[in-house]
């Protein structure tokens, strides 16, 4: 008997996110239907995103308005009843346990059915009233619950509402197609840039801010001795920063603040090495870098901090240096410019990860394992 899931949540706006539904209406197509709910429009930070199509989308694509997006702990869904009051299986619930949200479709899901809620929170939080009773009450109602990363599950695991329930370690996943070595697309990038197909490019992939290690990384390559070229792509507040730098190594440095996602693939493909120098602080660690298994994808070796869930995410795909070792990460930079059988070795371990971990059709199957224990009542 075909079984029914509902799968709810406002990254799947866009439809890079989406692929999780599509993957897993084709992975169960014999004993799972799928039906995914994102957003009509959702405010990004860049612009205002309408629901983004996939081509022969195999999930049943519906949609609703939200409302105070531009708050995403207060964000909410318009016609929500409409579209839980039908008989499910399994809700999964991609969105924070702590926003409204999260407590709104904890609410309006059906008696019958099975709540699976998902989470990237890796720092053992106590939430201020009314978020600390929203974490309450969409737990006290979800069956299981999934943590996008090892980080998230140990520091949740053990603690009310969490513990006792239900949990699995996933992850999000990346569009191998669209993702991989492509040496066309490098060659088209750097004549972008004006440069060679010699030079060696350090990229970063991210928001521009501190606790990214922008300030870390601009030490350590003003410090390098192998001649390097650096691409910025991303945005922030410390765009600034980054402008007096590239001026000060003019011609070197190409800071880009308007690429599309699908201009990401083009940019991972030019850089030699990609460099996560995030920094972690008493309120944040970083989460699961989606940047990271897409460099992976392409073929790009990784030099990052050990820090929050990125050596997890890497394994032996990467160099990890600790986070705040300015010299450490000058000499690792040194070492991966110049050192050209090193790099092939990570790229075919980043290659090989993306593929076997982090593919989407293996996501989907993943998660589809999950909803199906928690559905016959054996998950642990």
């Amino acid at each position: 008997m075909t079984k029914r899931l509902l799968t709810i949540g406002h990254s799947y706006v866009v439809a890079a996110n989406r692929r999780l539904a599509h993957e897993m209406a084709l992975a169960g197509s014999d004993t799972w239907h799928v039906t995914a709910v994102a957003p009509r429009q959702y405010r990004g930070d860049l612009r205002r995103i309408t629901v983004e199509p996939i081509a022969g989308e195999a999930d049943d694509l519906r949609t609703a308005p939200v409302r105070l997006d531009r708050v995403p702990h207060l964000m909410w869904y318009g016609q929500l009843k409409t579209v839980l009051d039908r008989q499910w299986d399994v809700v999964h619930c991609w969105e924070e346990p702590y926003v409204v949200a999260g407590a709104q479709i904890a609410r309006a899901t059906p008696r019958g059915a099975r709540l699976v809620v998902a989470t990237f929170q890796n720092i053992d939080k106590r939430y201020p009233w009314p978020l600390s009773a929203f974490e309450r009450q969409t737990m006290k109602r979800a069956d299981g619950w999934i943590a996008f990363g090892r980080t998230v599950h140990d520091t949740l695991s053990c603690r009310e509402p969490y513990a006792g329930k239900p949990s699995r370690v996933l992850s999000p996943g990346v569009d191998v197609e669209r993702f991989h070595p492509d040496a066309a697309a490098r060659r088209a990038m750097l004549d972008r840039l004006g440069w060679s197909a010699s030079d060696r490019v350090v990229g970063f992939l991210g928001r521009f801010v501190p606790q990214k290690g922008i300030a870390l990384l601009l030490s350590a390559l003003g410090s390098t001795n192998t001649p390097w070229r650096a691409a910025f792509v991303g945005g922030g507040p410390m765009e600034g920063e980054l402008r007096a730098f590239a001026e000060k190594h003019r011609g070197r440095v190409h800071i880009e603040t308007t690429a599309r996602h699908d201009e990401v693939p083009g940019w991972l493909n030019a850089m030699t090495i990609l460099c996560a120098p995030s920094q972690a602080s008493p309120r944040w660690r970083e989460q699961f870098g989606r940047m990271l298994i897409e460099a992976m994808a392409c073929g790009v070796p990784i030099l990052a901090s050990d820090t929050g869930e990125i050596p997890h995410v890497i394994g032996d795909a990467g160099v990890v240096v600790p986070e705040r070792d300015v010299q450490r990460w000058t000499a690792e930079i040194d070492r991966l410019l110049s050192d050209d059988a090193l790099r092939r070795d990570l790229s075919e371990r980043g290659l090989e990860r993306a593929r076997s971990r982090f593919a989407w059709p293996v996501v989907a199957r993943e998660h589809l394992a999950f909803f199906e224990a928690i559905a016959a009542g054996d998950a642990t």
